[in-house]
C-alpha cells in the first residue's frame, strides 16, 4: 500500500514537499525521481509521481485522481485540557480513528494555565494531527482549534450531542444511539478533565445526551479513544 502524504496546494499537475517532510522522504524512505506515492491538497487524493527529489525539496507530478473516501459522520472531540503528553496522545489516536476536529477547553477542575500554554502549543498539535493523519492514510487533517470558553464547547451545533460523565446513572454509551443515524450528522463529545465534572458545569448539560463507558474509571485519553472508536463503528457499521 503507497505512503500518502499531504502538500500545501496543486498546480498545474505539480505539488511540493519542504522542510521536516522532504528530509525524512529523501533520508529515511530513500525517496527518487520516479517512485509513486498519494498525495493529498486536504481535499482530493491523487496518486503522484515524483519528478525531483532533494533534502530540501521534493516535488511531485500528479497521475491521475483518486477516488473520494466513503461519506462517514463528521467527529468533533470537545476534550478538557489535560496534561500535555496525555493530550498529545489523544490527539494521535483521535485522529487516527476519524476525528473531524479536536477542540480543547479549560474546565473547572483542569489544572492552571493550562489552557494559556496551550495556544502556545498549537502548531505542535497540527504537526501531530497532520502526520497521524499521514500514517493512518487520511484524505482530510482534522482541524485542532484554539482553546475555547466552555460555554461556546456547550453551545457547538451538531446533530448528536454526547457528554462522557462517571454518574453511575448515565447509560452506556452503547446504548444510548439512536436507531435511526446517517452519515451526514456531526456527532460531538464532550469529555471532562483528570478530576471529573463540577456540580455546576453538570447543570449546564440539559441538551446534551448524558452517557458513561461502564463502571471502571478511565483516564480522559483512554476515555477519548474508546467513546470515538464506539461512535465511528456504529455510525459506519449502522
Amino acid at each position: 500500500m503507497r505512503r500518502r502524504f499531504f502538500v500545501d496546494q496543486i498546480r498545474n499537475g505539480r505539488a511540493e514537499i519542504a522542510g521536516d517532510q522532504a528530509r525524512h522522504l529523501t533520508r529515511a524512505l530513500r525517496a527518487e525521481a520516479g517512485q509513486r506515492y498519494e498525495i493529498s491538497d486536504n481535499g482530493d487524493v491523487y496518486l503522484a509521481e515524483i519528478e525531483t527529489s532533494g533534502p530540501r525539496q521534493v516535488v511531485f507530478r500528479t497521475l491521475e485522481k483518486l477516488p473520494p473516501p466513503a461519506e462517514e459522520a463528521r467527529l468533533v472531540l470537545a476534550a478538557a485540557l489535560v496534561k500535555f503528553d496525555r493530550f498529545e496522545w489523544m490527539i494521535e489516536k483521535a485522529t487516527e480513528l476519524g476525528v473531524d476536529a479536536i477542540v480543547p477547553f479549560a474546565a473547572a477542575r483542569s489544572e492552571r494555565g493550562l489552557d494559556a500554554a496551550a495556544r502556545k502549543r498549537a502548531e505542535r498539535w497540527r504537526r501531530i494531527a497532520l502526520e497521524a493523519s499521514q500514517q493512518s492514510r487520511r484524505a482530510r487533517v482534522p482541524a485542532i482549534e484554539a482553546p475555547a470558553r466552555f460555554e461556546d464547547v456547550l453551545a457547538a451545533p451538531a446533530d448528536r450531542r454526547f457528554v462522557l460523565d462517571e454518574d453511575p446513572e448515565a447509560p452506556p454509551l452503547i446504548r444510548a444511539l439512536p436507531e435511526s443515524r446517517r452519515n451526514s450528522d456531526t456527532i460531538a463529545v464532550l469529555l471532562g478533565p483528570e478530576g471529573g465534572w463540577s456540580d455546576p458545569e453538570r447543570e449546564c448539560f440539559a441538551s446534551w445526551t448524558r452517557v458513561s463507558l461502564g463502571p471502571r474509571i478511565l483516564r480522559a485519553e483512554t476515555a477519548a479513544v474508546a467513546a470515538l472508536a464506539i461512535l465511528r463503528a456504529a455510525w459506519d457499521l449502522r
